[in-house]
């Protein structure tokens, strides 16, 4: 048995890890969010993880790094029980799961059960979709999930109480660890402006991958009202179409926006910059970002790592009032706005781009909450999580890498 490894400064001991989900070069957030748990729980306790990435149909001519040591097709049930063998037959002592319902196959992603079953180490499922009105199958389906797990985590205080509350999960297998930010000091935007050309413009901006749940059609409304008090406004919609989106109807939805800036003579005030950012460029465009906007139109969705971010940047923030919205912006850490309202997207914006100094107390309360959601504190949450799974001189634990 190897010795026990013990992060000097966390005196947390934790076993080697497998991880199972969508991995990057595959673009989707679980894929971008998996990579972060992975990398920053690798450095913070000086491991080398190794990852099971899920293939949608048509993604087998992706080439993935050295990292993922396996791979299968989500729409091939045979798979999951080679893959639940190849589990069994690894070295990990503990498997976590980045759970989305589309990820997985059958109704409601309910293949994965049958990978549950057959596995015979601890598992932890992130639970990225909580929804407060499940039918019948994903109540069903989530049910058995958890069931069938070790530990249970949600990324919201909100989404543990519906598990508790509406699914009926015990609440001694459930963990709440926040959707991890980036760790960046708390800074003016007048160095990240300039590296973009952008001067001194007030800037308002929303980033993630495009789709028609994201509500930016009110937000350009919105902006005819706001260039006529702030004509220096400047609102940046980052990101490209969603692949999936894409398969399915083109570039509608972006043209769509695009004729609607031309309509609206909006082509100073409103740039759609469409590109898959990586990490380095998303953070400086937020740096850069007087006011994060989320828009989004679904009123149960349970986290948003784009909004999660803005807060870990110390952004000032409007966003309609979605559960995880509610929950992050509480406590004056930022403002709401109604669904689908262009005057009231436009009445918050035009708040805080009136009164600097509102957005900055709004800011500062923002980046203090978001001390506690940073990586380096996310991957310590999940090393302390799986250490209490595998206790000390029960298990064989990871080396340095």
């Amino acid at each position: 048995m190897l010795p026990r490894t013990v992060d000097p400064l966390t005196d947390i001991a934790v076993p080697r890890v497998l991880f199972l989900g969508s991995f990057p070069p595959r673009e989707c957030g679980i894929a971008t969010f998996m990579n972060d748990v992975v990398t920053s729980f690798d450095r913070e306790f000086g491991a080398r993880s190794d990852v099971i990435a899920v293939d949608e149909p048509g993604g087998d001519a992706r080439r993935y790094g050295s990292q993922v040591v396996a791979r299968f097709n989500q729409d091939d049930r045979e798979s999951y029980q080679q893959i639940a063998r190849f589990i069994n037959e690894h070295p990990a002592e503990i498997l976590n799961i980045q759970h989305e319902y589309g990820l997985f196959g059958g109704e409601r992603g309910e293949w994965l059960i049958d990978l549950l079953r057959a596995v015979d180490k601890p598992v932890v499922i992130t639970l990225h979709t909580v929804l407060p009105e499940p039918d019948e199958t994903m109540l069903r389906v989530t049910r058995e999930l958890c069931e069938q797990a070790s530990k249970v985590i949600s990324l919201s205080e909100t989404g543990k109480h519906l598990l508790e509350e509406r699914y009926g999960i015990d609440p001694g297998i459930l963990r709440v660890v926040h959707h991890g930010v980036p760790d960046v000091p708390f800074q003016n935007t007048d160095a990240a402006k300039s590296s973009f050309g952008i001067g001194q413009r007030l800037v308002i901006s929303t980033f993630g991958l495009i789709n028609r749940g994201k509500g930016l059609e009110f937000a350009i409304q919105a902006m005819r009202q706001v260039v006529k008090r702030h004509p220096e406004a400047l609102y940046l919609i980052l990101g490209e179409t969603h692949p999936v989106v894409r398969r399915q109807e083109g570039e509608s939805y972006r043209e769509s926006l695009q004729s609607m800036v031309l309509e609206h003579g909006l082509q100073r005030n409103v740039q759609l910059i469409d590109k898959y950012l990586d990490f380095d460029e998303l953070v400086t465009y937020l740096q850069a970002t007087d006011i994060y906007l989320t828009p989004y139109l679904n009123p149960v969705q349970i986290v948003s790592g784009t909004l999660a971010y803005a807060v870990g940047c110390g952004k000032a923030i409007v966003s309609t009032p979605y559960l995880y919205a509610q929950e992050l912006l509480a406590h004056n850490r930022g403002f709401l706005c109604s669904f689908r309202d262009a005057d009231s997207i436009a009445e918050n914006l035009m708040m805080l781009l009136d009164d600097p100094s509102l957005r900055r107390a709004t800011e500062r309360r923002a980046y203090r909450f978001g001390r506690q959601m940073t990586w380096p504190h996310v991957a310590s949450d999940y090393g302390r999580l799986f250490s209490e799974l595998c206790p000390p001189g029960e298990l064989a634990l990871v080396t340095s890498a």
